[in-house]
């Protein structure tokens, strides 16, 4: 594994824990409103070998709890799982964050132990996911990203960036009724103030906060615990 940047602590990132996040590259998304353009690119200049970064945990144990592994798109590289095996044999806690395209390597670490929270980002109802992703995403392989986590296996939590043109209020109907039954949402604010993908999408006001407002009671219908990130 290399890694295209390093937050050397973290106590947002994963809930309840002390922790750490490691950047990789490459994504199968193509996201407008992406924020790591650089990485989902392959454009970033930093890098980190393994070595580097297991080296930074091992010196760390007595400061941080957990890892998050973040991107671009972490499940597309074989050697995911071997990196966090060696992460688990230092004593760390493990987050995924995933857009769910790859349900059989989010399968095999959560049954083999390798994480401990699994963060999906819900692009859009189904049938908006080409557009809200610029990409032709097979839809199947979303489903059953979402039942797995579902099967409460391990900690998780969906969430969705609310971005004007691409979503509307009315869609979270939807996309309630596809994560009917998860225990947790969230609701993301667009953020415009910093370089994304598509530079268009930087002049796009964000959702005032009664619309997030109206999302999260529609959302409150289906699944146990909704919140709002800012």
């Amino acid at each position: 594994m290399i890694f295209h940047g390093l937050q050397k602590t973290t106590l947002i990132d994963f809930p309840g824990e002390i922790a750490c996040t490691l950047f990789v590259d490459k994504c199968n998304f193509r996201c407008p409103y992406c924020q790591n353009p650089l990485l989902v690119l392959e454009q970033a200049k930093e890098a980190l070998s393994e070595s580097e970064v297991l080296e930074f945990l091992r010196k760390r144990k007595k400061v941080l709890d957990g890892v998050c592994v973040t991107g671009g798109e972490p499940t597309l590289y074989a050697g995911l799982k071997p990196f966090f095996r060696r992460v688990k044999e230092l004593g760390y806690k493990i987050k995924l964050d995933t857009n769910g395209t790859n349900p059989r390597m989010v399968r095999e670490l959560i049954e083999e132990k390798l994480v401990d929270y699994v963060a999906m980002d819900i692009k859009a109802p189904l049938e908006k996911y080409d557009k809200a992703t610029n990409s032709i995403v097979n839809k199947n392989a979303i489903k059953e990203s979402i039942e797995i986590l579902k099967e409460g296996k391990t900690g998780y939590e969906f969430r969705t960036t609310v971005v004007p043109k691409i979503l509307e209020p009315e869609d979270f109907e939807e996309i309630g009724k596809m994560l009917k039954g998860a225990k947790a949402f969230y609701l993301q604010q667009f953020v415009n103030s910093v370089p994304l993908l598509d530079k268009e999408f930087q002049s796009i006001d964000p959702f005032p906060d009664r619309v997030l407002e109206q999302i999260k009671k529609t959302m409150q219908k289906y699944v146990e615990k909704v919140e709002i990130r800012n």
